[in-house]
């Protein structure tokens, strides 16, 4: 089988680098594509993923720059298509549904997101798409039968313990008993609609808090004020999940990364006007109590909430379990999502038919 796999985002470089692998390994041809986006460009370089990058300009904000790069694309991506002939198109990317629809080849999207968060997206990418790949925590509205759920998290295709073994060895750079990790989102996207998150104020005042227990570092999506440039995390990007679960505390504005410290049962604070309007999320903090949350109008109970934590001796021995705990509930995610593209379009009757069949992955 010909697979076709874009990324447009690191946090896409994590969730298909174990299948990338994995479907090579088993013989089958992939074509990995990928935008000018953060680090994603650098994570596939660091870990010798071939790749095409179909949109190396960077994109500016705003709609008509938007339009451009989206015609930039398509105009890219269907010329490879073409070339490389693909059995199946797979990724978060809209362009990828259409172009599926045009040339007469199955799409997946792979998303966690809710269709109340990325409505735009789905507007645009779930009318054409095939198969959406999603938690059963996640609403895909009227799209609803159009989506394979499963009882786990997107996340644990490359946390859950059967790919991801977390080892001190492979971050040295950190040498610190104790330390907290910090993560600034960019919050630009068309998606985040003017939500506010960690503002400098409020990151000298966490900062402040933290220091007393222990070292610091910070890992950014947007430009950094010069006054926090000496809390930059210094590690090899692909190793960010083995210093996320060493981590004491994880505290940020980020999505993803606050998903990621919860599945590694680091314990975990978001700060952003998202708090309780995430399915996943939500799953993860009332369910699991592997996270917690708080509107950006919510600033004294975040700071209570973090001086909770960290007056708690008991804290990482504590979330730990509940991650264990977490981890018996759910499927092997990985392996579920190999079985699910490797077996198409069988595996999809299979399960329409049978939603359980699901639980044969452990």
């Amino acid at each position: 089988m010909r697979y076709l796999i874009f990324l447009g985002h690191p946090a896409h470089f994590h969730l298909f680098k174990n299948i990338i692998s994995e479907l090579k390994k088993n013989g089958h041809d992939v074509l990995v594509l990928i935008r000018t986006k953060d680090i994603l460009e650098e994570l596939c370089q660091n870990t010798l993923i071939d790749y095409v990058n179909v949109l190396p300009e960077s994109r500016k904000n705003g709609y008509l720059s938007m339009v451009k790069s989206y015609l930039r694309k398509y105009k890219r991506i269907s010329k490879l298509i073409r070339e490389f002939k693909p059995n199946l198109l797979m990724g978060s990317e809209p362009s990828l549904t259409h172009l599926g629809r045009f040339f007469n080849i199955p799409s997946f999207v792979f998303s966690e997101d809710d269709v109340s968060i990325i409505p735009q997206f789905a507007k645009i990418a779930y009318p054409f798409v095939d198969v959406i790949l999603s938690p059963n925590s996640c609403n895909a509205g009227k799209w609803d039968v159009k989506k394979i759920g499963y009882n786990g998290f997107h996340k644990l295709a490359y946390l859950h313990p059967s790919v991801f073994k977390p080892d001190r060895k492979e971050i040295p750079e950190i040498t610190a008993t104790t330390y907290f990790i910090l993560r600034f989102a960019q919050l630009t996207a068309y998606h985040d609609n003017n939500r506010k998150g960690i503002t400098v104020a409020i990151a000298r005042k966490i900062i402040e808090l933290l220091k007393p227990y222990g070292e610091i570092y910070i890992t950014s999506e947007r430009k950094l004020e010069p006054e926090f440039e000496i809390y930059r995390l210094q590690i090899d990007a692909t190793k960010i999940h083995h210093a996320l679960y060493f981590a004491k505390i994880y505290i940020g504005d980020s999505q993803s990364m606050a998903v990621e410290s919860a599945l590694l049962g680091t314990p975990g604070i978001r700060f952003n006007d998202f708090a309780g309007e995430i399915g996943v999320l939500n799953e993860l903090e009332f369910k699991y109590f592997l996270t917690s949350s708080f509107k950006t109008n919510k600033i004294d109970e975040m700071y209570l909430k973090l001086n909770e934590y960290l007056n708690n001796p008991f804290l990482t021995k504590e979330f730990k379990q509940l991650r264990q705990n977490m981890l018996n509930d759910k499927i092997n995610v990985f392996t579920f999502f190999m079985w699910f593209i490797q077996n198409y379009p069988e595996s999809k009757k299979i399960m329409k038919e049978n939603i359980n069949f699901q639980y044969n992955f452990k």
